[in-house]
């Protein structure tokens, strides 16, 4: 607030003008805390007469409801020294009103040498602001609640159309149907996995350590029939990212472990997959490696199947690339991003 600094000692006149015209809720008080004079405003807002305020001391005036030791505390230590109330808080309580919550600051005005004390005193009521916040932070948590109840009954019915599949694919006699119904089920159930971790996580970013290792356990105890044969394990540094983000990765994570569990150990071979996940900056790397039967060899061309697809669009939408080599033994495919 911009002092007020005459050049000289002279009367409050133009002060007092001023003050009175002002559109903010201003008091000016001398050095015994009584009002020389108050805004329109503030007599407006608090529905008390500007003229019959002035001669009284501040916790006098009203029905008693401005009687605050601590308000007066501040204020005679804002007339006595270089001290300044900034941003003080109170509760204005008075009779069959509402409560209201007032926000105070005060400032001593610098006057010529030898003049006399004076503190200008600015009251906004932020009753209004502070429900508004309310009414916003209730309607945050409402929105918080009702996204992972749909998240919950979004991974419900997947996983009921998943047991669908299942029974529609022991009872078929084509082979081929029942591949297909089985990659169908598992894509399903990676999703619904996604979804039940989403329901539980906060809003805001996602820990991907410990993010990747849930799903993984969920993917494993779906996917893996016997854990002493097929380990699945991860290892990634203390890098978080948004919830959308981490639902792509989740994704290719689960494409990525559904294609070694199918291919890279044939014939009930033991093996490991690992999932990996490092940061520098901006730049980021994720891969599975697994220690499987690794790329065909020779002149052998595969057209790319869906998961394969389903990989590259999603890496295409994070802006990386997908990266295939030989992890000898084994397959590494990595992820990988670099901030152009």
């Amino acid at each position: 607030m911009t002092s007020y600094t005459p050049a000289t000692a002279v009367d409050d006149s133009l002060l007092l003008a001023v003050i009175h015209s002002s559109n903010a809720p201003l008091l000016l008080l001398d050095d015994t805390l009584t009002i020389l004079a108050a805004s329109q405003s503030f007599s407006r807002v608090f529905d008390l007469d500007a003229a019959e305020l002035a001669g009284h001391k501040v916790g006098s005036i009203g029905a008693g409801e401005w009687n605050v030791p601590q308000l007066e505390s501040l204020l005679n230590a804002t007339a006595r020294s270089n001290a300044a109330i900034d941003t003080y808080e109170m509760d204005l309580k008075r009779n069959k009103v509402p409560v209201r919550r007032l926000v105070v600051t005060a400032r001593k005005l610098a006057y010529a040498s030898g003049a006399e004390t004076r503190l200008l005193v600015t009251v906004m009521d932020v009753t209004d602001a502070r429900l508004a916040d309310k009414l916003k932070d209730d309607l945050v948590r409402e929105k918080a609640i009702l996204l992972q109840e749909l998240q919950h009954r979004v991974a419900n019915s997947l996983q009921i159309i998943a047991s669908v599949l299942m029974q529609s694919a022991r009872r078929t006699q084509s082979e081929e149907t029942r591949a297909n119904l089985h990659d169908a089920h598992q894509r399903i159930m990676s999703v619904a996995t996604l979804q039940q971790k989403l329901a539980v996580s906060q809003l805001g970013d996602v820990e991907l350590r410990s993010y990747f290792t849930d799903l993984c356990r969920s993917i494993g105890a779906s996917m893996i029939r016997d854990h002493e044969q097929i380990s699945l394990d991860v290892t990634a540094d203390d890098s978080t990212t948004s919830a959308d983000v981490s639902i792509s990765l989740g994704l290719i994570v689960t494409e990525l472990v559904i294609n070694a569990l199918k291919h890279a150990f044939p014939g009930g071979r033991i093996g490991q997959i690992d999932v990996g996940y490092r940061a520098d900056g901006s730049d980021w790397t994720m891969s599975v490696t697994d220690n499987g039967v690794g790329l065909p060899t020779g002149d052998y061309t595969a057209e790319a199947g869906l998961g394969t697809n389903i990989v590259a669009a999603l890496a295409s939408s994070l802006g990386a690339v997908v990266e295939t080599t030989d992890a000898k033994p084994g397959v590494r495919v990595s992820i990988v991003h670099h901030e152009s």
